[in-house]
């Protein structure tokens, strides 16, 4: 049949695929008709939006999504719920239509912690030539491990920290705060001043990528097509072959460079989102703060950990290395074990 292999693998481990969720338009900014759960008029992220609403509003217990930026990180932020990021290449994308080549990365939503590493598991035990990895073996465990330590974390402001909303920006102080008193080993630092043109660097990859996908459908369909995706499209194809050659060397320099900020350490934790779902139905958020993270493949986990000032669900985004998905799903689950947050819709 049409279906791609993670909905394949699913099925062949005794899943109930109920369906398909509302996803942005070709998986980009332009919304489709789902809400935040939370509040109706507030957007519920993308592009995975209708996965993050499903699980958030309790309909099923745990959905599939996709992320180029921030399409599952922000979305999972927004909606209250746990949103996992693999690294890149661990769940196989074949049969999934694809938006960027080299950037394109699947990952899961759930209630907690356990649910999302178990989701994984079973998606990543359909890797075949995946040729990210240099072994066959599965990275994902089914069980979150207990840590047998408290951990050692970073916490990382971004370049983007002027981006986040007052709120968000004393909620992360905060929760950095909790994490040390509850016994982490949390330090303050920045990361290097090459990752300052981390976000060009995707933007570029990203729109020229996308372009050769959809140039064809533009030609044929332009007035069909929204907006910001010919407007994409347009961008990408005025990059030159070298622009996108050099974006892509740069990508592997900070690949690289992010080993060696995160040698020692646990994790880092940083803001998932710039704040709040914002009040607006006509675009699913900024995706910024996930920027990074997805341009290096390095895995992420969302945890809900509180409220804003609109009473919508605000999070922590941990990170660890490249291939380290075992210790950044432990360290997520510390984290959510000791900040407790776990309010749900109705109650």
């Amino acid at each position: 049949d049409g279906s791609a292999a993670v909905v394949k693998g699913l099925e062949a481990a005794g899943a109930f695929v109920l369906g398909k969720t509302v996803t942005s338009e070709f998986a980009f900014f332009t919304p489709g008709r789902t809400r935040n759960p939370w509040n109706p008029a507030h957007t519920p992220g993308g592009s995975s939006s209708g996965s993050a609403a499903a699980v958030a509003a309790g309909f099923v217990p745990a959905a599939i999504g996709t992320q180029t930026n921030g399409s599952v990180i922000r979305p999972a932020a927004y909606c209250g719920i746990v949103g996992y990021k693999p690294s890149a290449g661990v769940i196989p994308r074949a049969g999934i239509h694809p938006f960027s080549a080299s950037l394109d990365q699947v990952g899961v939503f759930a209630r907690s912690v356990p649910d999302a590493a178990l989701l994984a598991s079973v998606l990543g035990q359909t890797l075949d030539d995946t040729a990210a990895l240099s072994s066959k073996t599965t990275v994902i465990p089914g069980e979150v491990a207990a840590m047998q330590r408290p951990p050692r974390l970073a916490a990382v402001r971004s370049p983007v920290w002027a981006s986040a909303e007052a709120h968000a920006q004393v909620h992360f102080v905060e929760v950095v705060e909790r994490l040390r008193a509850a016994g982490a080993d949390v330090a303050e630092r920045e990361l290097p001043t090459a990752f300052e043109g981390a976000h060009a660097a995707l933007r570029t990859i990203m729109f020229s990528e996308a372009a050769r996908v959809f140039e064809g459908l533009q030609r044929r369909c332009r007035e069909r097509l929204s907006p910001p995706l010919n407007q994409l499209i347009d961008e990408g194809r005025s990059h030159s072959a070298p622009a996108l050659t050099k974006a892509l060397e740069h990508r592997k320099d900070l690949m690289q460079a992010l080993d060696g900020f995160m040698h020692g350490l646990d994790g880092v934790v940083t803001p998932p989102a710039t704040g709040e779902a914002p009040a607006d139905l006509t675009w699913t958020g900024d995706p910024t703060f996930c920027t990074i993270w997805s341009l290096c493949g390095v895995p992420a986990v969302s945890i809900p950990t509180g409220s804003g000032p609109h009473g919508l669900p605000l999070g922590l985004q941990v990170v660890g290395p490249r291939y380290a998905d075992g210790r950044v799903l432990a360290v997520a689950g510390w984290c959510d074990e000791r900040l407790g947050w776990t309010q749900r819709i109705g109650g």
